[in-house]
């Protein structure tokens, strides 16, 4: 964890979440959906066959004004995917926002008090809503790692950029806390001169110069989009990042000076921007469980995947067809140990950290969640790692905040190898390939992933015979899988494997019980085959 100063506020001022009962206009904007995102973020949608909802709908502007005119009240950060506004203002003042109405009718659903005082004290609200950065602190693919080889070869990623996927034509978003000097130093140059920044955001200070701030985010952005290239044969003087041809936007939303709930609120409000531009994937070393005011503070069972702000708009994220990868933290060491948020999210790719000969690090926090699911999910090199540091150096730091990019880098160029697969896919294989993966630990997760067998995976075709027999329901699925028989077939063949082709159930269906139980197989993504003589189906299916 970093070392923030504190700042003194006046008692009475609270933070709180207001949450709106609709969205009226929603049918305009639905109607015209490039009033809401760009034709890139459409055509992500299109691809993975999202569709428009209401969340994609802007806030109703009515009730923004109303909010920004009562007494007392400021208005911090907004949401669209939560339908909610970020306040600040007295107990009274936010309290007295559940009275607001358009035309007779109420439009505040709820009110959250960032406060847990507070908030155990609202138990009869209208409706149940449910630190720091991690840093202790073009086409040539055959690379010169450098000091950066062993991060990447850990994950076999040599064998994408071996292949040409470098990250081309992807777009990744970094949130963090600060990319001071992107725009000068010379590891950067070449991202430059590629015009591969797009874009960036300072949330917190409200302005386009994203060029500032703390250099964590600017550490952070080298271990994916770093090019050194010394041309003198010394390989010390070397340094390639884990996606360099990858385009980014820069958005900071990390405060360094203050820790307060308003940064979950940014973050959120990032990562709707990132959806509104198209981003493919969005990489964050932050996390949250403590703030400068301990009532703001939350508890392990607020690691549920389901309760903080922050994790619920990164679980919406991933719903709009976004890949999240988040560091899970560097409080192991600590008395709170556990991941924090993000990183509890139930759809983010969350990433320990390890050391160079893949030994756990100390700090690196680990689970389970406290509803009991395996997190981290995944490991990356993340102790004594190679970054630029604030000088333009490069040099060795330590964090889950340098394992996190790492892999989302690696990941980025995956998904470019195989843009077909959904992030829900992306995802899972990902976990499947980790050396821990059939025994996970609650330090290590699925363990340490390995590009190379995704890679060739995924690069063998498999002939389909598609054809009328053998349809099974429902898709998704909980405990059973029912199958249709056509008249003249009683018997068939029902093999169920992973995404990576390890075969998990073997089993005959018959005609007078068609139905194969899987509730012993975990969430996720499965492949099914069925067969009867020479005729064959090849599917897939997700296990609720």
């Amino acid at each position: 964890m970093l070392i923030f100063s504190v700042s003194i506020m006046n008692a009475q001022d609270e933070d709180a979440w207001v949450y709106f009962n609709d969205k009226p206009s929603k049918n305009t904007f639905l109607n015209a959906p490039l009033t809401m995102l760009t034709q890139r973020a459409l055509d992500r949608r299109s691809r993975y066959n999202i569709p428009l909802d209401f969340k994609d709908v802007p806030i109703e502007a009515s009730y923004i004004d109303l909010v920004e005119s009562a007494s007392g009240i400021s208005v911090l950060a907004k949401s669209k995917w939560l339908n909610a506004l970020h306040v600040k203002g007295t107990y009274e003042a936010i309290d007295a926002l559940n009275a607001l109405q358009v035309n007779g009718t109420n439009i505040v659903a709820s009110i959250e008090f960032a406060d847990k005082n507070i908030l155990s004290d609202r138990k009869n609200s209208n409706q149940n809503v449910k630190s720091k950065s991690q840093n202790k602190l073009k086409i040539a693919t055959n690379f010169n790692y450098g000091q950066a080889a062993n991060q990447i070869q850990m994950l076999k990623g040599e064998i994408l950029h071996h292949n040409n996927f470098t990250g081309a034509g992807m777009q990744i978003a970094v949130i963090d806390a600060g990319f001071p000097n992107v725009d000068t130093f010379s590891a950067f140059q070449r991202l430059r001169d590629n015009n591969q920044i797009l874009g960036g955001y300072d949330f917190v200070n409200r302005n386009a110069n994203f060029y500032t701030g703390y250099y964590h985010g600017m550490a952070v952005l080298s271990t994916i989009a770093c090019y050194i290239y010394s041309d003198d044969g010394i390989a010390t003087n070397d340094f390639v990042g884990t996606a360099p041809d990858a385009s980014f936007y820069l958005f900071i939303t990390e405060d360094y000076y203050n820790e307060t709930p308003l940064e979950e609120s940014l973050w959120v409000e990032a990562a709707e921007e990132a959806d509104r531009l198209g981003v493919d994937v969005i990489n964050t070393s932050l996390g949250y469980y403590e703030f400068d005011d301990i009532n703001y503070n939350y508890t392990y069972n607020n690691m549920d995947g389901q309760t903080t702000f922050i994790t619920r708009g990164a679980e919406i994220a991933f719903s709009r067809g976004m890949l999240l990868v988040n560091s899970a933290g560097n409080e192991g060491n600590n008395s709170w140990h556990y991941i924090i948020a993000p990183a509890d999210a139930p759809s983010v790719l969350s990433i320990g950290a390890v050391d160079k000969d893949k030994f756990i690090a100390n700090f690196s926090s680990y689970g389970p969640t406290y509803d009991g699911r395996v997190k981290p999910d995944v490991c990356a090199e993340g102790a004594g790692v190679y970054i630029i540091n604030a000088s333009g150096s490069i040099a060795t730091s330590n964090g889950t905040s340098f394992s996190g990019p790492i892999m989302a880098g690696m990941v980025t160029c995956l998904w470019q190898a195989f843009p077909n697969k959904t992030n829900a896919e992306i995802t899972q294989i990902v976990k499947e390939s980790a050396h821990l993966y059939s025994n996970p630990t609650n330090h290590e997760g699925y363990g340490i992933p390995n590009f190379e067998t995704i890679y060739n995976t995924l690069s063998v075709e498999e002939a389909i015979l598609d054809n009328e027999y053998f349809k099974f329901y429902p898709n998704p699925v909980n405990d059973y899988l029912n199958f249709y028989f056509p008249t003249d077939i009683n018997e068939i063949e029902v093999t169920i494997y992973s995404l990576l082709g390890k075969k998990l159930i073997e089993k005959n269906v018959f005609k007078n019980l068609p139905k194969l139980e899987i509730s012993q197989l975990p969430k996720g993504l499965y492949i099914i085959k069925t067969s009867f003589g020479t005729n064959n189906k090849i599917s897939k299916f997700f296990k609720d």
